[in-house]
């Protein structure tokens, strides 16, 4: 079982995607924008964020190049899950260090997908 951060502003969003999460057995917590999602991942240390990239005070492009700048968050793995489909923000969102991308809407099967992949090439964190 996985320690998953999702961050997400919208309350459905957020809800839809945590019981996606949890059902697949892994344990969740969350922030709804970008700062905050920052400030938990510093606390809780999470195994992966699932983070939007629309938000307000912190947008999820900030905040994914943010968790990757500093040396307690750099490790944690980051997808982004957004509405934005455009090749340019994909292409950004890479950049700014996240290890995947996927855009809304999207079923529970590729949710998981996504997960599973990145679990799968994902190095353990340093001791």
């Amino acid at each position: 079982m996985a320690r998953i951060l999702i961050v997400d502003d919208s309350p459905s969003q957020l809800m839809g995607i945590q019981r996606i999460v949890e059902k697949l057995g892994h344990e969740t917590f969350t922030a709804t924008d970008g700062a905050a999602g920052v400030e938990v991942a510093k606390s809780v240390l999470p195994d992966l964020v699932l983070m939007d990239v629309v938000m307000p005070n912190l947008n999820g492009f900030q905040a994914t190049r943010t968790l990757k700048r500093e040396a307690s968050t750099q490790h944690i793995p980051v997808i982004l899950v957004t509405t934005k489909d455009q090749d340019t923000d994909r292409l950004w969102g890479m950049r700014q260090g996240a290890k995947a991308y996927i855009t809304k809407p999207f079923s529970e099967a590729e949710l998981s997908e996504v997960i599973e992949r990145v679990f799968n090439v994902e190095e353990p964190p340093p001791a």
